[in-house]
C-alpha cells in the first residue's frame, strides 16, 4: 500500500531562501499527502560540506524518506551511498537521494529538469553551436542535458580552466569525441559572435551575486539565452537579452521539473508540473516584491 506521509529534506549551504519546501509541500497538499520538507543548512549548523555523510546517516536513522542535495555537497555525498542511477554515475553528482529498505540510492534530476524546461521553453531553437558559461555542479548537469537534447557541439567556458577541461573530457567520453570543447572567458566575444545560444550556469545574477556574467555588448538578437539561476526569475542577463530580442529561458522551469522528478522518486506519485510552474511564479514573485 502506498504511504501517505513523507519526511524529506534538503542538505546544502545557505539554503534559507530555497523554494523547494514550498514546491514539494504545495504539490503534496493537493495530492492529500502529509509531507514535511526540512532544510538542513550546513552554514546554520556550523559544519563543513564533508559533514554530509553524518547528516545522511542521521536522516536514515530518524526515518527520512529522501533528501535533496545541493551545493557544495553533490559530489561529496556519493561515497556515502549504496547505489547510483546511471545518470548520477555519468555526472559524478547527486541531487536526490531516495532512502528506502535500508538503502540510500543517488539520482540526478538536474539533467532531466533542465532538459524538460528547455524542450518546453525553447522548443525550436538551433543547437549547432552552444556556449555554456560555468562548469560547476549545475554546469555538468545542464551540459549533459543540452547534448542529450541534440546540441552538436558545446563549448564550456569557465574561469577555472582545469574544471572546464575536465567537464569537456567527461562529455566527450559520454557523448562521443568532438561534441564538447572548453575555453577561457577571454574567448567569449569570438565564441558568442558565431554561437546559436548560451547556457548560463554560474551564480552571477542571483540575489546575492547581482550583475551580468559578461559584457552586455556580447549579446545579439541571433542568440538564445538559457538561465539556470531562478532567484530572481528575471536576472539582469535575461532582462538585457529580452530587450535585444533574444529568445530566453528563465531558471524557474529547471527548478520545477527537477523538483517534480524528485517528488516522483520520493513518493511514487505523479506530480502536476503545470501547477508547480504556477507555484514557483507565485512564490518567486512574492519574494521579489517583498524584497523590493
Amino acid at each position: 500500500m502506498a504511504k501517505d506521509s513523507y519526511l524529506v529534506g534538503l542538505i546544502g549551504a545557505g539554503i534559507g531562501p530555497s523554494l523547494s519546501p514550498g514546491l514539494h509541500e504545495r504539490e503534496a497538499d493537493r495530492q492529500g499527502l502529509r509531507y514535511l520538507y526540512r532544510l538542513i543548512d550546513i552554514d546554520v549548523l556550523g559544519v563543513g560540506p564533508e559533514a554530509v555523510g553524518d547528516l545522511l546517516r542521521s536522516a536514515r536513522d530518524t526515518g527520512y524518506d529522501g533528501l535533496n542535495i545541493t551545493h557544495p555537497c553533490k559530489q561529496l555525498v556519493i561515497e556515502h551511498l549504496d547505489a547510483l542511477s546511471p545518470q548520477a554515475e555519468a555526472l559524478g553528482a547527486v541531487n536526490t537521494v531516495v532512502l528506502e529498505d535500508g538503502r540510500a540510492v543517488g539520482h540526478n534530476t538536474d539533467v532531466t529538469g533542465f532538459a524538460a524546461s528547455f524542450a518546453r521553453g525553447l522548443p525550436d531553437v538551433p543547437l549547432e553551436k552552444v556556449v555554456q558559461l560555468g562548469a560547476g555542479g549545475a554546469g555538468a548537469a545542464v551540459a549533459h542535458a543540452t547534448l542529450t537534447l541534440g546540441a552538436e557541439r558545446v563549448t564550456v567556458v569557465d574561469a577555472l580552466t582545469d574544471r572546464a577541461a575536465a567537464l569537456a573530457a567527461s562529455l566527450n567520453r559520454h557523448f562521443g569525441e568532438g561534441r564538447a570543447t572548453h575555453a577561457t572567458p577571454d574567448r567569449l566575444p569570438d565564441l558568442l559572435a558565431s554561437a546559436d545560444g548560451i547556457v548560463h550556469a554560474t551564480p552571477t545574477g542571483m540575489a546575492a551575486h547581482p550583475g551580468l556574467p559578461f559584457a552586455a555588448e556580447l549579446l545579439h538578437p541571433g542568440l538564445w539565452v538559457a538561465e539556470v539561476v531562478y532567484r530572481p526569475l528575471e536576472t539582469e542577463l535575461l532582462r538585457t537579452a529580452r530587450a535585444l530580442g533574444c529568445a530566453t529561458l528563465d531558471g524557474g522551469g529547471m527548478a520545477v521539473f527537477q523538483a517534480a522528478d524528485a517528488f516522483r522518486l520520493f513518493t511514487g506519485r505523479e506530480p502536476d508540473s503545470a501547477r508547480m510552474l504556477a507555484d514557483i511564479a507565485e512564490m518567486a514573485g512574492v519574494v521579489e516584491s517583498s524584497a523590493g
